[in-house]
């Protein structure tokens, strides 16, 4: 219970920063950067309207960064250790993999926010379902993993 409390304040929070991070650099473009060459990758052209390349991944990946936190913070509170490590890690290599791949292809920015994007979902589809699986900290009988032990030094 006190899990989704937490997911919908933190998915509030995480829409709320993902719209105020996005509408700060439509509206105000030269607040990054004065260079005309940055200002015009951020652009895309269209016929009747302006729209921002990266304006859409950026808000993507903002958004969902609070509700990640909150559940792989869950994880570590139940020592989920191992999994936070080995999942980390192969989302941050398969993460890394891609963004070469979309720079050879030369997608440039919006292939780094895109990449950026898919990281950050990848990081909360994997804590969310390892939460709620049977095998999971929330549904663990098992209490004695999570008392702290001694460790012995080498």
């Amino acid at each position: 219970m006190l899990l989704k409390s937490l997911v919908i304040i933190g998915t509030s929070c995480g829409l709320i920063l993902g719209a105020a991070g996005t509408i700060v650099p439509w509206l105000f473009p030269k607040v990054f950067s004065p260079d005309p060459q940055v200002i015009k990758e951020l652009y895309g052209y269209l016929p009747s309207m302006q729209m921002h390349k990266v304006l859409l991944p950026y808000f993507i990946a903002l958004s969902v960064t609070t509700s990640t936190h909150i559940l792989e913070g869950t994880l570590l509170a139940g020592r989920d250790l191992r999994f936070i490590s080995i999942s980390m890690s192969t989302i941050f290599a398969l993460g890394a993999l891609l963004l070469m791949f979309l720079s050879n292809l030369g997608y440039g920015l919006p292939g780094c926010w895109w990449t950026l994007a898919l990281f950050q979902w990848c990081r909360f589809t994997v804590a969310l379902l390892r939460l709620i699986s049977p095998n999971g900290v929330l549904y663990s009988e098992d209490m004695t993993r999570y008392e702290l032990a001694d460790v012995s030094t080498v």
